[in-house]
């Protein structure tokens, strides 16, 4: 079993991107500052993609140089454009995204799989002669199913990973975008996966849709992989996947891991309070169990 543990919280991007409402900069920053206080140290705060596609992260500008120091802070990088805005302003660590669905890949950025990754070596080339120290994450969608083509080939999830590590990304990130699979699936998949790729370079993306996340975790630590995206609260899905429920909620991972004797110095109280301003602005509840159960042993749960 993997012992050395990564947690990557994704709530800032992938959290706040599919939400109707705006979050008003300001908020975003207390919650990330929230977030940093707690004790996570990866966040993925934004992304430069274009305000008239998704709107809910048009400030990137304004919110990154205004991030509270501490974490290690990534962005997401659609295109050649955004890639120069995100240097322009320091980022040195970018996360770069495709699928290994067809169908996913053109309606979410209208290429074919092979046309994105011709388009990220092209990205990945101009970042390394600007940022030679530079960290990059690429991402794959749809790694079990899609909901467009269904049932995706673990070897098409695996031919797309191995592609990024040749085109020079430093992890890859495989996501159950809307959220089916199931540990036995999971092992099947990293099994492929690890045949082309070393297990160190590999992270997953949960999703919670039907309650399997934890499971899977479980499965995916069995088998050396040691590195997880989440999202405090639960918050977000995917805007181009539909049906696509929430992200696995950060503080359900903190309590599984630290249950399990794997210490994240994550603290699971200030964690469970960091996105109550989101939630109140977004005008819900939160509905991400652990967080629930902390925030009622606290007196301090929402009704």
């Amino acid at each position: 079993m993997a012992r050395n543990i990564r947690i990557v919280e994704v709530g800032p991007r992938d959290g706040l991107q599919n939400e109707k409402s705006s979050i008003p900069t300001a908020i975003k920053l207390s919650f990330i500052d929230a977030l940093a206080s707690a004790g996570l140290r990866e966040i993925e705060a934004t992304s430069f993609v274009s305000p008239k596609w998704v709107p809910q992260l048009g400030d990137a500008e304004q919110l990154w140089p205004a991030l509270p120091p501490g974490p290690l802070y990534s962005a997401l990088i659609p295109n050649a454009k955004g890639l120069a805005r995100a240097i322009d302003l320091g980022v040195d660590r970018i996360a770069l995204f495709t699928a290994s669905s067809e169908t996913f890949v053109q309606r979410n950025i209208n290429m074919s799989i092979e046309q994105s990754l011709a388009v990220f070596a092209d990205l990945i080339a101009e970042f390394r002669s600007r940022k030679p120290s530079g960290w990059i994450r690429g991402y794959v969608s749809t790694a079990f199913e899609c909901p467009y083509e269904g049932w995706i080939d673990p070897r098409n999830t695996a031919n797309v990973a191995k592609k990024l590590v040749d085109i020079g990304v430093d992890e890859v990130a495989l996501g159950d975008t809307i959220g089916v699979a199931v540990p036995a699936e999971v092992a099947a998949l990293t099994k492929i996966v690890t045949e082309a790729i070393p297990v160190d370079r590999i992270a997953y993306h949960f999703h919670d849709t039907r309650g399997t996340a934890i499971a899977n975790v479980l499965q995916a630590l069995e088998l050396g992989v040691g590195c997880f995206d989440s999202s405090a609260g639960g918050l977000g899905g995917c805007p181009f996947a539909p049906g696509a429920g929430g992200n696995l909620a950060t503080e359900d991972l903190v309590y599984f891991l630290e249950r399990s004797g794997l210490p994240t110095k994550v603290d699971l109280y200030r964690l469970s309070q960091a996105s109550l301003a989101i939630f109140e602005v977004l005008g819900r509840s939160p509905s991400a169990k652990s967080q629930l159960a902390q925030l009622s042993l606290s007196g301090t749960c929402p009704t």
